[in-house]
Formats: structure tokens, sequence, C-alpha cells
């Protein structure tokens, strides 16, 4: 009784182990009692009312007791039933059964004779209307020259007629019993079907928990079972995901943590050597150590943001901001990493850009990440280009870069969490987090994102923001 499947047997079997039995006596009862006993006794008047009709063409039997009894003799030969011949006075003149050859002769006191003979026609008891006897007769009158001559009582008892119910008895029998073992049947079919998909992602989970392979459960049975089956084959898949996020994230760290590492070692070692005796190689290693350092306080800032990610929604600090003197102050120092680099800069900032209730720190974030990569994919000596401009109710701040494009197929996918293009065009450095960010906090600020690009030909994103920018709750 503890496991379902016992339960949702026993479910499905017990109402057919109550219902059926009780249909099948009910069934059986009524069909004995109102259809064949009733048709029973409306033959046992049917041969009454013939043997009257016969009766008529022999009225010297009325007449002659003697010639009485062969008559009956014959006419038993063709009935079931018991077949009496009365006078007018109800003495016995003749009948079928032999323990009535005794009381030849004799009056008899019958139910229904002086009403039969009264009325003049036919007096019928069907079964179970005499307590006690169990049986049912039929009184008919016989006229000759419309004078009663006599009555034709015919008698059939109970336990004759149920002679003829066994095989009734055993073909309902049968119909039930098949009924059962097809109920059985279903209900174990049906209770096994249930339980086999629960049973499966029942283990599924424990293989889950156990950090195993997880695959595919196939979504079938009824509705309920499916959804709950594809709610776990969702939760997999995530799962997974998350999993293959950990590997490459790891991985990630692995990578761009060894190369600063490695430099700084290498340069440490250097100066303890004495290469730092020379201010020109003393500022050089130097230099060199600082710039590695601000490259992994970028690394570190860039999982700090995706930490907070996963504790919950971007939370914005956001006040009233003039869009253009913010605009040149955040992209002074990228200007000055894309001079370093050899890039033109480009930018055109109308004067009349409006005021917009954003948070400048995070926006100015989000906006770095995308001139960061512009910076970072641009060949020296090309130009990166900036605008920003209103249109239809919302301000758009465009970064157009010149660098080898990405394929349609990957133009989406550049937002997802530590997704990397193909290494013959990958840059070295990053988790690959930037732009997961930076669609982050613009999406928070009630945002998005468009990136528009041409293989070989350079891209361009563009941050479209509300002139009411909404604040993420």
């Amino acid at each position: 009784m503890r496991s379902l499947r016992t339960r949702l047997i026993l479910s499905h079997v017990l109402p057919l182990l109550i219902v059926i039995p009780l249909v099948g006596a009910a069934l059986t009862y009524l069909l004995e009692t109102e259809v064949l006993l009733a048709g029973f006794s409306d033959e046992l008047e049917r041969q009454a009312t013939l043997v009257a009709s016969v009766a008529v063409h022999y009225p010297q039997i009325w007449l002659e007791p003697e010639l009485a009894q062969p008559f009956a003799d014959r006419v038993g030969e063709q009935l079931t039933a018991q077949v009496m011949f009365l006078d007018p006075k109800g003495v016995l003149l003749a009948s079928t059964n032999p323990a009535d050859h005794e009381r030849l002769g004799q009056q008899l006191i019958i139910p229904g004779f002086r009403e039969a003979l009264s009325s003049g026609s036919v007096v019928r008891v069907d079964y179970g209307e005499q307590p006690g006897t169990g049986t049912a007769e039929v009184l008919v009158p016989v006229f000759v020259n419309e004078q009663v001559v006599g009555l034709i009582r015919v008698t059939d008892p109970l336990s004759s007629v149920y002679e003829r119910f066994p095989r009734i008895r055993r073909f309902i029998l049968g119909v039930l019993v098949g009924g059962l073992v097809a109920g059985i049947g279903i209900g174990w079919f049906l209770a096994v079907d249930l339980e086999r998909p629960l049973r499966q992602a029942t283990q599924a989970i424990f293989q889950m928990a156990d950090r195993q392979p997880l695959t595919k459960l196939p979504e079938r049975g009824p509705r309920e079972i499916r959804q709950l089956l594809r709610a776990f084959n969702t939760l997999a898949e995530k799962l997974q995901r998350l999993e293959q996020t950990r590997e490459r994230l790891l991985a990630n760290l692995v990578h761009e943590l060894a190369r600063p590492l490695g430099a700084l070692f290498s340069a440490s070692q250097a100066l303890a050597g004495g290469a730092g005796e020379e201010p020109e190689v003393h500022q050089e290693l130097l230099e060199g150590i600082c710039g590695e350092v601000r490259r992994m306080q970028r690394l570190l800032d860039e999982l700090i943001q995706l930490y907070n990610r996963t504790t919950g929604p971007v939370e914005l600090n956001c006040r009233p901001t003039a869009l253009h003197p913010w605009l040149v102050q955040s992209l002074a120092p990228w200007r000055e990493a894309a001079h370093r680099k050899g890039l033109r800069w480009q930018a055109d900032f109308p004067d009349d850009l409006p005021t917009l209730e954003i948070d400048p720190d995070r926006l100015a974030q989000a906006l770095g990440n995308i001139v960061s990569n512009a910076i970072k994919y641009t060949p020296p000596g090309r130009k990166v280009n900036l605008s920003a401009g209103t249109e239809n109710s919302m301000i758009w701040i465009c970064v157009r870069d010149s660098g080898p494009g990405i394929a349609p197929e990957e133009q989406e996918r550049i937002f997802a969490p530590f997704y990397r293009g193909p290494a013959e065009r990958r840059f070295p450095q990053g988790l690959g987090l930037g732009l997961s960010i930076a669609r982050d906090l613009v999406t928070a600020h009630g945002g998005h994102i468009e990136v528009q690009s041409t293989p070989s030909a350079g891209s361009a994103f563009t941050i479209w923001l509300p002139c009411q920018a909404a604040v993420s709750e």
C-alpha cells in the first residue's frame, strides 16, 4: 500500500470489484423477476388459452368424466405445465399431475375459481403472488353454446422455471467475470502507465543529485504528467547550462589570470634581479605592473557585476543628469585609450540633448563596455565613431567601430554571459561578460541595445533610452 503503483491499481480495480458484482446481482434479479418470470407467466396464459380453445371442440369430456383423463394425458405431452380439468362445481375431472389422480371426482377449493366463473374471463396468478406456493397459475373458463361447461387450470411451479435459469446465469456470470478481468487489466495498465514516468523522473532527480549525466525524459502521458516532465526537462537544461557556464567561467578565469600573474611574476623577478636600477627600465616595469593590475581589476569588476546579477535585480541610484556633459566626461578616458592605440576618434553629440533621470555611474559602465570593445576590435589607423540624438521620444547613443564585424548568427549570442567569438577573431583578454552586463544595465533603465554589423565592415551598437527613463525595482 505504500507504493504509488499499488494505490493506483487499487483505485482503478476496487470500484470494479465492488460495483460490477452488485450490478450483476441486481441485473440477474431484475432479469429473472421482472423479465423472465413475467415472460413465463405470459407463456403459461397462452398455453392455458390454447388448451381451452381445443377443449371447446370436445364437449363430451365435460359430460363423461372417463373421457377427460385420456384427453388430459394427450394434452400434457405437449406442455411443460400441469393441467387440471374442473367442472362448474369445482369437481376435478382430470389432471396431468399423477399426484392428483387420487383426488379425481372430488370437489376442490381453488383460489380464483368463483371469479373466473362469474366473470367468464381469464384469471391469472403470477409467480410469487401466492405466498408459500412459488407457483403461477391460470384459470380459463370453457364455453359451449355460451354456457360455461368447465374450467381449465394450468399451473407451473417456480422450481421448474428455475431449472431454465442456469444457462442464463452462467452467461451473465461469464460476462461479469470477463468485465472484471478486462477492468483489472486496464486498471493495471493505466496504473503502470501513470507510475512509469514518475519513476523515471525520480530516478533522473537522483542522478542529478549524484552529478550523473542527465538525459531528456520523453514527455508522454496525461497532461499533468507531461507538464511535470516538461518542467523537469526545462530544469535539467538550465542546470546543464549553468554547469557549462561554471566550467567556462573557471576556464576563462584560469586563462585570464594566468597571463597577468605571469607578467607580474616576471616583472617582480626582474626588479629583484637588479633590472630596476636603470630609471627607464624601472619605470617601464612599474607601468607594466600597473597595467596588468588594472586589467585584473577590470576582471574583478566584471565578476562582481555578475554576482550582483545572480543575487537580485539591478539597483540604480538615479538622479537628473544632463546627457551632453555626462557623455563628454564619461568618454574622455576612452578617447585617450583610442589615441594611444593609434585610432581616429570622432564624437558628435548635440548640445541640446535632454536631461534624463538615470544612474550616471551604471550607465557609464554600460557605455564603457561597448566603447571598450569598439577600441579593442578596431585595428590601428582606423576610426571609432560616437554619436547621439533623439528619435520618437527616445534617446539613442551609437558606438560604431571599424573592426571585423559580427556574423548574423552570432549577433544575439554575443549578449550571453561568457560568450566569446571564434578564436580567429577573438580578443585574447576578457571573460565575455562586458556586453551581457551592458545590456542588463540598459534594460534596468527601461531601454535596450541594438546591434548592426556586417562581417569585415565593422559593427554599430546603439543604446536606446526613453526620454523618461524607467527605474527597475
